[in-house]
């Protein structure tokens, strides 16, 4: 049958039409492959007008229906670099683009908006940058976007919700700012939502509990704020909620975990507060809860055992306490994370018993007890193990060694002892930390056996009981080994030169052993090494040259051993080097320029108290970014290179101690930041210049002990209360009164005067003027002495006799006596020089140390000011009436005697301490020690805290006292220690001593934070450290830990507890008794605990104990005015 002319025309007509379009598609390919700037794998070679079909080009699916019409490019992960260009928009049957993971780059055409074919789009994992097109509305088919992994910027198109269609929305990691489009949750086919690693802000939309289909939400790290919306927590078909790393706040819904659908909730790093909610549905089917990093409160509820299936439970960094349910053990866990937590007790046999778990951290606790011995067959699957910062005691089962899979094992920072297992047999393991424990091995041990775990990176031994000698061996360690911890042990002997063989090493601590022996050259081949400290050791011997082949190496401490001759030019090497620390040892030679080339040393350079000589390079000016620069102790001379002048971010400087001359350089005014500077003990002379008075930030200067002349300069630094030390300079004279300066006048000034009055006053009214000129005088010192504030730094002190002291306290009357300690007794006295009472300490010099202990209070006393430490007012140093050396210091009298007193009352009836006094009490003995340990320099470490040397004034303020035991603590990059050092040991009274000093001759701040922690519970407790109930190990900590949280009612002091239960006992909420229990009482132990731990790195310092109790005052407060208010 032949066709009629009409469809024989329009079959005529049809190849030329299809023709067309084929030729539209392949030019808008080929412009597309134009646009290229790099095809690296020949994908698009078959891309060219020779290929007659384009549907056979790599990439290119055509339509069945409409043949030659392209309706796919998929072009992934292919290289290609370049742009999309917009005619991109004409392939108009396009239903599917993916040209994810390449190197596209641009922005993405807004033209796309015109393929209204389109139903998923995959733009990810390129370079695309500017904002999402809002065209992309006109897509109204549109399934799927995925725009993930670009540098997009600007707000996500509100408009997209007109995409009825669209079920896939993936926008992670890019720099998307602005809200969440409420309008998104109208989406009647979403099914997920990923927004995460952007920069979106405000709360989550409540709409998007709205959509029916949404089953996946992921907006993690961004920076929503706000709580999770009630009807996103109520949705019935979410699966998936993963919010981590934002700002969100408030309490979980218990909504979320008793959702019959959800199998992942991930609400890590964000501020959710209160308790973990109680799961009251049996059998859900959560597979993964993730809580970690939140500010979460109270216990962890038996009842999250009802998610059957749970396989990973993150409940780490939140204040959680009390001990881990029991029931957790019935779970089929394979990840369980509690660390960092308040939690305490025995750990479950039934959480030791979860063989599924192959990762378990417990660590930085209160966990007690033992760890099974047969934990490797409990847990045969385990990967990671982590029980660090607990108190774990016992010895170290061997069992572990079956532990096969184990990779990570940290137990450091506990109370483990006797000898290591052989863990050799752990092929897989990457990580063993044992430090700070009371390990003990003779001559490395079980420990060779470790050579054989051929994945080993990480071994942290340090602070154990370690001893003998370094094997050879140690270079058979795995070649991966990156991290050797050895600090604070007994090893002996040299170190071994194959350590050189451990070329992945990049942290490598062997400081504060017995180690002697030169360096190794051999350490030259460790190239990788960032961290490198043998301080405080016994090594002997040259710096070997070949420490400058380490090339990233950034912390360098050989400080505090025997090493001799020069320092090696070839330092100049280490172009990374951060802080150098050479300081306390016997260096000779002058100091290589090309140290002062390392332009990267910022944190410090030491080369204190060596034999270092000549001059000051003027090439360490190079040093611009230096911070701290300590040269004391040498001998070097010449003038101080003005070139330093140009180090402006200097912050501390001491060249004390050396021969250097001529007059500090005019080009120190540049050091604006400067906050202490040590030229003292030198020969430098001129004028002390003017620009100190323009220094803002110099909280130290000492320019003693040289020969300055003229005027001291007068302005804020010389009259704030600044430390400043002139004595030692015979040519210098003060403007204003300063001790033991002269004041600028000449004769010549004098004779002038004289002259003046002669000849224009007649000899009556001389008389008579001088008459009165004498009255006005005296009254004016009257004046001046009464109303002068009397500091030791830097203002004079009021003079004061034997006589008079012994006249203020009556002969030294016993009804005048106040106390009596081990070097001295304490009187209240009446002084003419003083308004109030005062009390005198008078030192028993017959008392051995006493003599000593005057003057280490008198250098204590002359540098530090604070509200919560007694004020010295003067001293005497005289003879007594016999004409024997008497020596006194005179202080502020505190009318309310000892804090002892209050706390242990001599007689009953006595008003006992109420708790807000307690409160602030502990706040001004924080405040104090924290002022001591942070805010002086060098830092103090007082080493006798108790009750009685804290004496409180009318109005009950504390007032931390008796500074005889008081240490500098010198860093070990800073100086020898000397006199006032550390090296005395340590000292204090029975009780309130830290355990650690029983062992060591170090005294330390952490020292001083443990006889806080002491005080602390003393005061809530009533008792003291020293009472006889204490016996077979119980003490203090131990009592209080015993009953904390949930039976301190039992241990609290009794008249405080009467307080508690009297005030208001009907009252509810905030100020109800059970409110001071929960918000003052119970934190208040809690600091106490914190502080007294036995392990020193466990304690907290003391300015987080001043932020924990200034919070505990403000609830404290604010629950007093919400009574008052509610009374009224």
């Amino acid at each position: 049958i032949s066709p009629s002319p009409a469809t024989a025309a329009k079959n005529t007509h049809k190849p030329s039409f299809v023709s067309d379009k084929v030729s539209v598609d392949r030019n808008i390919l080929l412009y597309f492959k134009s646009q290229l700037s790099d095809d690296p794998h020949g994908a698009l070679r078959s891309w060219d007008n020779t290929s007659a079909n384009i549907c056979h080009w790599q990439g290119v699916t055509c339509s069945k229906r409409q043949r030659h019409r392209v309706i796919a490019l998929d072009l992934r992960s292919m290289g290609l670099v370049g742009q999309v260009p917009p005619s991109i928009s004409n392939l108009s049957f396009l239903t599917d683009i993916d040209l994810s993971d390449n190197h596209l780059q641009g922005p993405i055409p807004h033209e796309i908006g015109g393929l209204t074919r389109l139903r998923k789009l995959n733009l990810s994992m390129n370079s695309f940058d500017g904002e999402i097109p809002a065209t992309l509305s006109s897509c109204s088919i549109l399934e799927e976007i995925s725009l993930w992994n670009n540098s997009l910027t600007g707000e996500i198109p509100a408009n997209l919700s007109q995409c009825f269609h669209l079920q896939f929305i993936h926008f992670s990691s890019n720099k998307l700012r602005g809200r969440i489009p409420p309008s998104f949750g109208e989406l009647p086919a979403l099914q997920a939502l990923i927004l995460s690693g952007n920069n979106l802000d405000g709360n989550i939309p409540d709409s998007l509990g709205t959509a029916s289909s949404l089953r996946y939400v992921n907006l993690g790290q961004n920076y929503l704020t706000g709580e999770i919306p009630s009807k996103l927590a109520n949705s019935q078909s979410l699966e998936e909620l993963v919010l981590p790393y934002n700002s969100l706040s408030g309490r979980i819904p218990p909504k979320l975990l008793n959702s019959s659908s959800l199998l992942e909730l991930d609400l890590a790093c964000n501020n959710f507060t209160g308790p973990i909610p109680t799961v009251h549905t049996m059998s859900l089917p959560l597979l993964s809860l993730s809580l970690g990093e939140n500010s979460l409160s109270g216990s962890i509820p038996p009842s999250l055992a009802n998610c059957s299936s749970l396989v990973t439970l993150d409940l780490g960094e939140n204040n959680l306490i009390g001990s881990i349910p029991d029931s957790l053990g019935t779970l089929y866990l394979k990840e369980l994370d509690v660390s960092v937590n308040y939690l305490s007790g025995l750990v479950p046999h039934s959480i030791y018993n979860m063989s599924t778990l192959t990762f378990l951290d417990m660590g930085n606790n209160s966990f007690a007890g033992k760890i099974p011995s047969d934990i490797g067959f409990l847990l045969p699957s385990i990967n990671t193990l982590v029980l660090q910062a607990n108190r774990f005691e016992g010895l170290v089962p061997v069992s572990l060694a079956n532990a096969s899979s184990l990779e990570v094992l940290d137990l450091g920072v506990n109370s483990f002892h006797g000898l290591i297992p052989e863990l050799g047999s752990l092929t897989m393991l990457q990580e063993l930390d044992i430090g700070v424990n009371h390990f003990e091995e003779h001559n490395w041990g079980p420990l060779s056996s470790l050579t054989n775990c051929s994945n080993l990176i990480k071994l942290l031994l340090d602070d154990n009981k370690f001893n003998g000698r370094l094997p050879e061996s140690i270079g058979n360690f795995s070649t991966n080994m990156q991290w050797l911890w050895f600090s604070r042990n007994k090893f002996s002997g040299s170190i071994p030169s194959s350590i050189g063989r451990l070329k992945s090493l990049t942290v490598l601590l062997a400081d504060q052993n017995m180690l002697t022996g030169s360096i190794p050259s051999t350490i030259g081949n460790l190239y990788n090494l960032g961290s490198l400290s043998l301080a405080r050791n016994n090594l002997t011997g040259l710096i070997p040259s070949s420490l400058g082949n380490l090339y990233q190496l950034e912390e360098l401490y050989l400080d505090h051993n025997q090493l001799e001759g020069t320092i090696p030019s070839s330092l100049e090497g280490c172009k990374n080097l951060l802080i150098l620390n050479m300081s306390s040892n016997s260096l000779d030679g002058n100091m290589p320029i090309e140290l002062f080339k390392v332009s990267s040393l910022s944190r410090g350079l030491d080369l204190s108290y060596n034999h270092i000589s000549g001059s000051i390079p003027s090439q360490a000016g190079s040093l611009i970014n230096l911070c701290q620069l300590y040269l004391s102790g040498n001998l070097l001379s010449g003038e101080i290179p003005s070139s330093l002048g140009q180090c402006v971010l200097l912050q501390s400087l001491r060249l004390d101690g050396n021969f250097l001359e001529g007059s500090i350089p005019d080009s120190f005014n540049n050091l604006k930041g400067i906050e202490k500077m040590d030229l003292s003990r030198n020969q430098l002379s001129g004028l002390i210049p003017s620009f100190f008075e323009s220094y803002t930030s110099l909280q130290y200067l000492n320019l003693s002990f040289n020969d300055f002349s003229g005027p001291v300069p007068t302005g804020s630094l010389f009259d704030n209360g600044a430390e400043i030390y002139l004595e030692g300079n015979k040519m210098l004279c003060t403007l204003t009164v300063m001790p033991g300066l002269k004041a600028c006048m000449t004769s010549n000034s004098r004779g002038k005067r004289i002259s003046y009055m002669l000849k224009i006053v007649v000899p009556l009214g001389v008389a008579s003027l001088f008459s009165l000129s004498c009255l006005f005088w005296l009254f004016c010192i009257k004046r001046r002495r009464q109303s002068q504030k009397i500091y030791i730094s830097n203002k004079k002190l009021k003079k004061v006799s034997y006589a008079d002291i012994a006249k203020g306290t009556n002969q030294f009357s016993p009804q005048n006596l106040v106390g009596v300690g081990h070097f001295g007794t304490v009187y209240k006295a009446a002084l003419d020089v003083v308004v109030l009472p005062a009390a005198i300490k008078v030192f028993n010099l017959e008392q051995r140390g006493a003599l000593k202990s005057f003057f280490d209070e008198c250098e204590i006393l002359k540098r530090i000011r604070h509200r919560n430490l007694v004020r010295l007012i003067t001293l005497c140093s005289s003879v007594d009436h016999n004409g024997k050396d008497f020596k006194a210091l005179v202080f502020e009298y505190m009318p309310n005697g000892s804090l002892d007193k209050w706390i242990h009352p001599a007689t009953d009836g006595e008003r006992p301490l109420s708790l807000g006094q307690r409160i602030s009490i502990a706040m001004d003995v924080a405040y104090a020690l924290d002022y001591l340990h942070n805010r002086c320099a060098p830092a103090l470490v007082h080493c006798d805290l108790k009750p009685s040397n804290v004496l409180l004034d009318y109005d009950m303020t504390a007032h931390v006292s008796d500074f005889g035991l008081t240490k500098f603590l010198y860093a070990s990059s800073s100086v020898r220690h000397s006199s006032s050092s550390m090296l005395y040991g340590a000292n204090g009274s029975i009780g309130y001593i830290a355990p650690e000093y029983a062992m060591s001759m170090s005294s330390t701040t952490e020292g001083d934070v443990y006889s806080y922690g002491v005080l602390l519970l003393e005061m809530l407790t009533g008792k003291r450290p020293t009472d006889e109930t204490f016996q077979d190990g119980l003490n203090l900590h131990k009592f209080v830990y015993s009953a904390y949280p949930e039976r301190i009612n039992e241990i609290v002091d009794p008249t405080l507890l009467q307080e508690v239960s009297s005030n208001d006992s009907d009252s509810e909420g905030q100020h109800s008794p059970d409110a001071w229990m929960h918000y003052c009482i119970i934190p208040l132990v809690k600091v106490g605990l914190l502080c007294s731990m036995e392990s020193p790195r466990q304690r907290i310092k003391m300015g987080d104990v001043c932020n924990e109790v200034a919070g505990i005052k403000d609830d404290y407060l604010m629950s007093l005015r919400s009574r008052e208010h509610n009374s009224y």
